[in-house]
């Protein structure tokens, strides 16, 4: 009995230590485990159907040598071997003759022939070739698929469109709407073989991945390359660092092209960042802002077009601080119509301390009602909060109310300003900007997205007359 105990001590000693490299080698062959099958991405489109990303498939060739019988590897090898040298040119037609049979001999399953990436035309070619035209099964040809992401108009609304990375970080409509555009990924079996590949078994387990859904944007392409290169020129002549253009549909919201650029180290523009949306587009609209001051005004008080205020000589006090015009003779006495029409900085802030100095913050209000503090709630991830100064703040002083209302003290985005001037435009009627129309599957619409109001009427139909023609002078 003892004897008979020793014997397997030293039996399970053996196998542990002696044998145990051996048997780790064969199991490492014969790995099997489950993986992820990536769904085909879904498409992104213009307005009018065009694409403006989509995924393109490729191809990576494998081959099991040990698949075809005796008769259709012998018949075949040699064509095979040479049509395999003339395509990719990496080795000799007897190389590969040599390579493949000596693979068969050894059962080897799995070759990667090819990491290039095959395209369509160029798998139904390779396909036609002798053993591989037998197929996967009795053939052993096998194309891993590898769907690259494809934009047709290239740079076009780069970052507008976006992009999705493997960590899943991104930007634009592909990040935004990736939960739409992904798919489902399926599963399937994988055997791990040499060289740390996996080869697909597709057993009766096999789930098929569902592909990602459509998205049809808003975007005009004429349009976008109209706006692009209007930016691109003034940004350039006037040597700016960033810049961003929205066009904007009046009566639907619907956006029709979203430019962005900034300036590289070197001097040249790329599209990096959506200053049009996100926080690094949050500047002090400056004179732009001198639109909603005087629509505070018209609300608040009597004053018409035709009233007069003294501009002053190109330099005015408030408080401490000295406020200039861009003419430094200044402009005198100038009508209100024409305080907006030269954009005179002082005529609208002594406008605007004249009649809400002493009530501040019923001024900032009506900023607020306007729309210019709130988030809109925009379709892509990255909006910015904008930020106005109020009375209840620490850093309010005498000089915020004249400065706020020539656009400092304050910071928007160029979405929000769009929006403001649009309502305006639209009778008073404040639209929510929109860039994505649909979310389809094929020609099944999932989603559908409507021009939605943010505010009925944002002021009185005679202060938008009054701003009308302010702006048409």
């Amino acid at each position: 009995m003892l004897l008979f105990s020793c014997a397997i001590v030293w039996k399970i000693a053996r196998l542990q230590f002696v044998e145990g490299a051996h048997w780790k080698k064969i199991a490492e062959k014969i790995t099997l485990e489950y993986k992820d099958v990536k769904a085909t991405r879904g498409n992104i489109y213009s307005d009018n159907g065009s694409l403006l990303a989509t995924s393109l498939p490729f191809y990576q060739l494998a081959f099991d040598p040990t698949a075809a019988k005796e008769k259709f590897f012998k018949d075949g090898i040699d064509s095979l071997s040479m049509l395999l040298s003339r395509f990719f040119k990496d080795r000799s037609a007897s190389d590969y003759e040599r390579f493949l049979k000596n693979a068969r001999e050894k059962r080897k399953r799995y070759l990667v022939l090819s990491g290039n990436n095959l395209t369509f035309a160029q798998k139904k070619m390779i396909s036609s070739w002798p053993i591989f035209r037998l197929g996967q099964f009795k053939g052993g040809v096998v194309f891993e698929k590898i769907d690259k992401r494809h934009r047709p108009f290239g740079d076009m609304a780069f970052r507008t469109v976006g992009f999705i990375n493997e960590n899943r970080s991104g930007a634009g409509l592909e990040y935004s709407y990736n939960d739409q555009l992904e798919g489902k990924k399926g599963e399937a079996l994988f055997q791990r073989i040499a060289g740390g590949n996996y080869r697909p078994l597709y057993d009766e387990n096999y789930v098929k991945p569902e592909d990602g859904f459509d998205i049809q944007t808003t975007l005009n392409v004429n349009l976008q390359d109209v706006a692009e290169d209007a930016l691109y020129r003034h940004l350039l002549r006037h040597d700016a660092d960033y810049g961003s253009v929205v066009l904007m549909e009046v009566k639907t919201g619907e956006i029709k092209a979203m430019a962005n650029l900034g300036k590289n180290k070197d001097g040249s523009y790329t599209e990096r960042y959506n200053y049009a949306v996100g926080s690094q587009g949050l500047t002090e609209p400056g004179s732009t802002m001198k639109l909603a001051s005087l629509m505070a005004l018209f609300e608040d008080s009597d004053m018409e077009l035709n009233d007069t205020i003294h501009a002053n000589w190109g330099k005015y006090k408030f408080y401490n601080h000295i406020m200039t015009d861009a003419k430094p003779e200044g402009y005198g006495i100038l009508t209100v119509k024409q305080a907006f029409a030269y954009s005179s900085n002082i005529a609208i802030a002594k406008m605007v301390v004249k009649h809400f100095g002493n009530k501040p913050q019923k001024f900032i209000n009506y900023l607020q009602k306007f729309g210019l503090g709130n988030k809109i709630d925009f379709q892509m991830v990255g909006e910015a909060e904008p930020y106005i100064k109020n009375t209840f703040d620490s850093s309010w002083s005498g000089i915020s109310l004249p400065w706020i209302c020539h656009g400092y003290e304050m910071k928007v985005s160029p979405l929000h300003t769009l929006t403001l001037y649009n309502a305006v435009a639209n009778d008073g009627k404040m639209i929510k900007p929109i860039i994505v129309k649909e979310v389809r599957k094929a020609d099944k619409v999932l989603e559908k997205y409507e021009t939605e109001e943010i505010v009925d009427k944002i002021c009185s139909d005679k202060t938008l007359e009054k701003c009308k023609e302010m702006m048409e002078e």
